[in-house]
């Protein structure tokens, strides 16, 4: 499936999660989405219950999903969240 999230749309989500969400265990909650990174900082992982996203070097990502409804809600959350904030 081709989808329209590109690195700096990531990158974008990711720090307004960091900047505005909750911050437990080494994690960051914002409106139903956790954000986080490996040990090393390299690997950024965002998520909620249904779809996880590993983004990473050299702009590398992976969505790991069972439906594309899923992952169509979970893309509707990151542009709220980028959008909101």
């Amino acid at each position: 499936m081709k989808n329209e999230l590109n690195s700096k749309f990531l990158l974008s989500v990711f720090e307004k999660i960091r900047q505005n969400g909750e911050q437990k265990e080494g994690a960051y909650f914002l409106d139903g989405i956790k954000a986080y990174t490996d040990f090393d900082g390299y690997t950024l992982y965002i998520e909620d219950a249904l779809v996880k996203l590993s983004f990473g070097f050299h702009n590398q990502y992976h969505f790991d999903y069972d439906s594309s409804s899923n992952y169509d809600a979970f893309e509707k959350k990151l542009k709220s969240i980028n959008s909101g904030y």
